[in-house]
């Protein structure tokens, strides 16, 4: 039998959290006590960010639902062969609750979660109502993007036991110099013309209107290319709802970052077979800190007209 744990809680400001461990799935549910049948986020990933936001949207008289995939007791330990059916688990989970409007539940995610909101919300549009992807991706990556992944090539995702096609990559590896050139590493995979096109995420499937938001001095993956890659074959497609790809200025990867943060992290460590190297997220602080909170705004309206 599955394991089931509900943990009952009223925050601070009047929003009722719980903790949900049912059906093979793990998260947080956050709701203020007044909602009913109201749009409902979910955070792929989970973690600080995913709690921030699902607080923030209980607090705006909506639904969020924090969903940590990897990093538990009970759920995987590597982001890699992941199976879309534990979202799927988790939608169901969620049409069924009072306070959720079954037909706006929407998919958000940043950076490789982005990519996940993307492919979840393409692969079961039955279930979901719009996406929000925050430094987005136009194709599915293998497993080995990662430094801590395994060496053996995996999809990052699966479908009935089935992989969902990826652009194989080699891990990223040091050198003689200190730090790491992310951009191109990203951007050599997509110069893989065959496999990044069979690697294409079908958003042309997604039942529902899309948010994208990238910055244009994102210096980790070439995200506002691919938000470009994305709003392309939706119009060749023929999508019939909105699509809004906003890009910022003097903004790097940090968009996905807290809107109230100001705090600036320009240069991040990846340590690769025992050796620490430096690699920037690109922006400015000032640039990061605007975007963000601009971000936020445009994505409360985006919700709000669903």
């Amino acid at each position: 039998m599955v394991g089931y744990l509900i943990i009952d809680s009223m925050l601070f400001d009047g929003v009722r959290s719980r903790a949900i461990n049912e059906s093979g799935f793990q998260g947080t549910y956050y709701a203020p006590e007044s909602t009913d049948g109201k749009t409902t986020v979910i955070l792929l990933g989970g973690g600080q960010w995913g709690d921030y936001w699902a607080q923030y949207f209980a607090q705006n008289d909506m639904v969020g639902f924090s969903l940590p995939y990897i990093g538990r007791p009970g759920l995987p330990e590597l982001p890699e062969e992941i199976a879309l059916e534990y979202f799927e688990n988790a939608l169901h989970w969620l049409a069924m609750q009072p306070e959720v409007d079954q037909n706006g539940i929407v998919v958000m995610g940043a950076s490789r979660n982005a990519e996940l909101a993307l492919v979840v919300a393409s692969t079961f549009p039955n279930l979901v109502s719009g996406v929000v992807a925050y430094a987005p991706s136009a194709v599915s990556w293998s497993n080995t993007v990662l430094p801590y992944n395994s060496n053996e090539l995996k999809a990052s995702w699966t479908v009935k036991g089935m992989d969902i096609p990826y652009i194989p990559m080699d891990k990223i590896k040091g050198g003689e110099s200190n730090t790491l050139d992310m951009l191109g590493y990203w951007e050599s995979g997509l110069a893989k013309k065959e496999e990044a096109e069979g690697a294409r995420i079908e958003v042309e499937r997604i039942n529902g209107p899309i948010l994208l938001f990238s910055g244009k001095d994102d210096q980790i993956w070439p995200s506002v290319k691919m938000a470009d890659m994305i709003e392309q074959r939706l119009t060749e497609k023929g999508f019939r709802y909105s699509v809004q790809n906003l890009q910022y200025d003097q903004s790097g990867h940090a968009i996905s970052g807290n809107p109230d943060d100001a705090s600036s992290y320009p240069v991040l460590t990846m340590n690769i077979d025992g050796k620490d190297y430096e690699y920037e997220q690109g922006g400015t602080a000032e640039g990061d800190f605007q975007a963000k909170q601009d971000a936020r705004g445009k994505l409360m309206e985006f919700l709000g007209n669903l």
